[in-house]
């Protein structure tokens, strides 16, 4: 873990690229008391490691079913292992069988994944595996304080432009959404939560490679003004803040690879780009 001082930063964003509805901004001061958080997202080791303790089962593994996108499947084996689509998103299929350990589906390992982030974890199997290592999911607040690295105000983790020098800082989607990824960035899919650089706090893997679960219920109403002290969110809710993006985040659907960008989905939701990470109190 890295231990943090905490300290009085200015969240969210009035950029006008991003997504007002989303509840980006006002910016506004927020104010953190020192913490620890996790230097890479929760592996596939990490996971196996607390499955192999405590017997837990995932609620994909409950529900029986979860998430993938349509171009990780086989495409000889498609008809076999996709259920359904969603309407509003075709390119999510419904695959039965489909949860951590299996991420395609049946046929599919994580023998070659061992170190990248664990997905088709909900916010529920999350927290749980927080509470097991004696850690916590991390507020929106405490995420993006350290997603920014030290910086104010920047885009990305490392400053306002994407790909400086032309070089690639995270895994997210290139070519045209959702028919082609050319995998420029070296990765069509997850990738090893060390594969970029770190950020300026040595925080690898926060932006793209798969969305982090926040403690927070979700909000889109803010204002600024007087500052914020370790703000925890809405006292109950509907649906849980995601942040950070993923390997399937564009430019031209879901510019929400950008540190104050957000999104948001209910407790008991996975798919194959959500992963998460743990904080605890700085002792």
């Amino acid at each position: 873990m890295v231990s943090l001082p905490g300290g009085t930063f200015l969240m969210g964003t009035d950029y006008p690229g991003g997504f007002p509805g989303d509840g980006e901004g006002p910016v506004r001061a927020v104010s953190l008391s020192p913490f620890q958080i996790d230097k890479f997202p929760v592996t596939n080791t990490d996971f196996a490691a607390f499955v192999q303790n405590t017997g837990y089962r995932t609620e994909a593994e409950h529900f029986g079913w979860s998430f993938v996108f349509w171009s990780h499947i086989p495409e000889d084996r498609f008809d076999e292992l996709v259920e359904d689509t969603v309407a509003a998103a075709p390119w999510w299929c419904k695959v039965p069988g489909s949860f951590w350990k299996q991420p395609e589906g049946p046929g599919s390992s994580i023998h070659e994944r061992l170190t990248h982030p664990v997905v088709h974890v909900s916010w529920n199997d999350a927290a749980t595996y927080a509470a097991w290592a004696k850690k916590a999911l991390p507020t929106e607040a405490q995420w993006e304080y350290v997603a920014r690295g030290g910086l104010e105000q920047k885009l990305y983790p490392w400053g306002d432009e994407l790909t400086p020098n032309g070089e690639h800082r995270c895994n997210i989607w290139q070519g045209q959404f959702p028919a082609q990824d050319t995998a420029d960035d070296g990765y069509a899919g997850t990738c090893s939560v060390d594969a970029f650089p770190p950020n300026g706090y040595d925080l690898y893997s926060v932006t793209g490679n798969v969305w982090e679960w926040c403690a927070d219920w979700f909000q889109s109403s803010f204002s600024s003004g007087t500052t914020l002290n370790d703000p925890t969110g809405p006292s109950d809710g509907q649906s849980k803040v995601m942040k950070g993006g993923s390997f399937l985040c564009h430019a031209s659907y879901c510019n929400r690879y950008r540190v104050a960008a957000r999104t948001t989905n209910t407790p008991d939701s996975s798919a194959s780009n959500i992963g998460f990470r743990c904080v605890r109190p700085f002792a």
